[in-house]
């Protein structure tokens, strides 16, 4: 009888690239830093396909609450920047910006907004939005 291990089923299987990835994850979980997940993502890009990728982001956001997922992919994507100027009227571009602006902006551009009307409009406002029903 001889004293080898014996290489799992799945060891024996799995591609090198895969076997990589797996040892990257180790390292970043051990290491837990900015710099590790960066080159996580870098060698993830170079060893895995678009799938496997997008497979491996899925399977972790939807693990994560709501709000979090958000700032995930806003993070992503990045800010929206400032509003277009408007074309026509504005509230059709004003409409697509706040859903396409991150949490943060809309909360800047909100107020920024709504400390630069005149008391009248405030006013104004102040009563339309105790008028719409919100949402908890």
């Amino acid at each position: 009888m001889s004293n080898r291990k014996r290489r799992s089923i799945l060891s024996s299987n799995m591609s090198p690239e895969h076997k990589r990835m797996a040892r990257m994850l180790g390292y970043c979980l051990i290491l837990d830093d900015a710099e590790a997940w960066t080159a996580f993502g870098v060698v993830a890009c170079a060893k895995l396909t678009e799938r496997e990728r997008l497979s491996l982001a899925v399977a972790a956001l939807a693990t994560l609450p709501a709000d979090t997922i958000i700032e995930a992919a806003s993070f992503c994507l990045g800010p929206a920047g400032a509003p277009l100027p408007p074309f026509l009227g504005g509230m059709d571009e004003a409409r697509f910006w706040a859903s396409c602006a991150t949490r943060a902006e809309l909360k800047a551009h909100a107020l920024a907004a709504f400390e630069a009307m005149s008391p009248k409009d405030r006013l104004a406002f102040y009563r339309h939005i105790s008028e719409v029903e919100i949402a908890a």
